[in-house]
């Protein structure tokens, strides 16, 4: 006779009970949840500091939900993977992935920045993009000024360079918060963008 293994927890925090979750947090998750057909486990484990999940969903909406002239949407999230993976985190890796091969088109994309950016299919200005992002994430006292003048040199507006950095920066805390925690991704996450949806 067999049992189903555990489940893996969500996080090594308490994790909130949805119904005591303050109304506008409730309301961001039915809507997350909704879209996905599932709640990803990073809004469940942060949701117990209903203060800093605040914080955290209002940096990372602007951050991440806009296409600028540099940096379309499916950019941003592939510089989530590669600088998540420099930074060995599973969870944003798998769940940022997820996202890039949506907002990409192309499913197999994400998984090529993940394993190694450099030998991925891009062209000069997404790989100056990641180099100076992987930079940033894993030795950020070697970014000099005259990298952001390479993303300039590639057509990246000032908004787009600080988009670059404050993304890296932003998903370091994501990348160790995750850590910290041992919030694992959602199994969900890694068939999502892999095929065309059904109709």
């Amino acid at each position: 006779m067999t049992t189903d293994p555990a489940p893996t927890p969500i996080s090594r925090f308490p994790v909130a009970d949805p119904a005591d979750l303050p109304p506008d947090l409730a309301e961001r998750h039915a809507e997350v949840a909704e879209k996905s057909g599932f709640l990803p486990n990073v809004f469940a484990a942060l949701a117990w500091r209903p203060e800093e999940e605040r914080a955290f969903l209002g940096f990372h909406d602007a951050l991440m939900d806009k296409d600028t002239p540099g940096l379309s949407t499916g950019e941003r999230e592939l510089i989530v993977v590669a600088t998540s993976a420099a930074n060995d985190c599973g969870y944003c890796v798998v769940a940022h992935g997820a996202i890039a091969r949506i907002r990409t088109r192309d499913p197999i994309l994400a998984d090529l920045v993940a394993v190694d950016w450099r030998k991925a299919p891009l062209d000069e200005r997404m790989r100056t993009v990641l180099d100076v992002a992987v930079r940033l994430a894993t030795d950020p006292a070697a970014v000099t000024a005259g990298d952001l003048d390479r993303l300039r040199a590639h057509g990246l507006t000032e908004d787009d360079v600080w988009d670059v950095g404050a993304i890296t920066a932003f998903f370091a805390l994501s990348n160790r918060l995750a850590h910290f925690a041992a919030i694992p991704p959602n199994p969900e996450f890694h068939l999502m963008g892999r095929l065309p949806r059904q109709r």
